[in-house]
């Protein structure tokens, strides 16, 4: 079975371009049939909070994603410690003495000589006596994978066959001084025993990928399949920060955006071409292909969200916002469907309410004109073809036509330069309240 896991670390709000990469691992795994492991990666103590770990899952609900399995790293120290463990015993994890200070040294003089600035592995000479030593003298070892220098390929969903030369690459150190654990080990343990069969993830992890790779075989044998997705960019092309509250799934449903348009928006395959609006998750699974994502980054634009976000407002049925319409206190099917062609946000349906209910002060230009249109006020029972009847009589006794005629009866009974169309919004009024307001009166 599919298993794909997203592993958000609770130090911060969850970014859009963090949320692109569980949207992706969802519609994947859900394609296929398959499971989706939430994993908080809690191991920053100092910097992982409760409440971010909450705004995680409950930001994750709000797009529609519901995880099959759940695990925090902070409660899998024990598995963590085993696999080091077995790493030290069959000599893949070598212990190090050197402070960052020496390390920097040594690094500028390989820069300096025209080396890369890789680990020289200078720990692996030395003896037992001399570890002993080193240890008598308060010093504590942080601990390196020791790398095959060889080179490592794997085939990415995405990218196709990649190939890095670990020898060109220091030996990467997976336990700190403290004996606390780097990222990179618990996260290979944990795909490991949650049986974790592909990794999707940003780009920026390309490197990683060859490390972890012989992390994996040399703890299980073999590593899951790997798909790197580029990654969001900002309209013009800058890269997006991490650190902009303005680029939080918060702020973004604070902002009036629909759960559907912002996954539509971040499953997108790294164009801005034509983003087509899904109505469910469903929709989108069914077109949803991991192959179309491109090499070219994908671009985050707040105005193009925006577009996308009205566009799926016009799609909706009145069922799927009937108990949304009722908690805001406007009204019907009716109403729906006459005014959310003019939505850019839900929201909008407040706006629109009083024009059917009022008050409206109207707008009067042409009091001999308004005059006309009173005069040719048809009687109810009023229907979307009223608007019709009603706009002809008022042109025949005017002579107007175009915006001459429609645009000092919408003034008149809107108050508005614009907004729905009339022909649906017209029976809404009612004859009482269009004729008061024809006459300038607030009604």
């Amino acid at each position: 079975m599919t298993v794909v896991r997203f592993a958000p670390s609770p130090t911060g709000l969850l970014h859009v371009g963090n949320a692109r990469t569980a949207v992706l691992n969802y519609l994947f795994a859900k394609k296929a049939g398959g499971k989706f492991l939430l994993r908080i990666d809690d191991t920053d103590t100092e910097r992982s909070k409760k409440e971010y770990e909450d705004g995680i899952i409950e930001h994750l609900g709000w797009l529609g994603i519901r995880y099959d399995l759940f695990a925090r790293q902070s409660e899998r120290a024990p598995q963590h410690q085993a696999a080091a463990d077995l790493l030290k015993k069959i000599g893949r994890l070598y212990p190090c003495y050197e402070s960052q200070l020496e390390l920097d040294r040594r690094r500028q003089r390989q820069i300096a000589s025209g080396k890369p600035p890789v680990y020289d592995r200078a720990a692996l000479n030395l003896t037992a006596e001399e570890r002993a030593k080193l240890e008598a003298a308060g010093k504590r070892p942080h601990w390196r994978f020791k790398l095959s220098q060889k080179k490592v390929k794997w085939h990415d969903l995405i990218r196709g066959e990649v190939e890095i030369d670990t020898a060109n690459l220091s030996d990467p150190v997976l336990i700190r001084e403290d004996g606390r654990f780097l990222y990179t080990l618990p996260s290979v343990v944990d795909d490991v025993d949650f049986g974790i069969t592909h990794i999707i993830r940003g780009e920026d992890h390309v490197t990683n990928t060859a490390v972890q790779i012989e992390i994996f075989e040399a703890l299980s044998g073999k590593a899951p399949a790997f798909a790197h997705h580029p990654l969001l960019i900002g309209a013009g092309g800058e890269a997006l920060s991490k650190r902009l509250g303005s680029l939080s799934l918060k702020l973004l449903r604070e902002d009036g955006i629909e759960p559907m348009a912002a996954v539509s928006y971040l499953a997108k395959t790294g164009t801005s071409d034509a983003i087509a609006p899904h109505v469910s998750l469903d929709e989108l699974l069914a077109s949803f292909d991991m192959a179309k994502i491109g090499r070219a980054p994908a671009h985050f634009d707040p105005a193009e969200l925006g577009k996308l976000n009205a566009k799926l407002l016009h799609l909706l049925p009145y069922a799927a916002v009937e108990g949304r319409l009722r908690a805001a206190g406007v009204g019907g099917e009716a109403f729906w469907d006459a005014v959310k062609a003019n939505l850019a946000r839900f929201s909008d349906v407040k706006d629109f309410w009083p024009l059917v209910v009022g008050p409206v002060t109207p707008v009067i230009e042409d009091n001999n004109f308004v005059a006309q249109a009173v005069a040719a006020l048809p009687p109810e029972p009023w229907d979307e073809g009223t608007w019709s009847l009603f706009t002809k009589a008022v042109a025949a006794a005017s002579g107007r036509k175009g915006k001459d005629l429609f645009h000092p009866l919408r003034l008149a009974l809107t108050g508005m330069d614009h907004g729905p169309e009339l022909k649906k919004l017209l029976p809404l009024i009612g004859r009482q309240r269009a004729l008061a307001r024809l006459e300038g009166e607030t009604a």
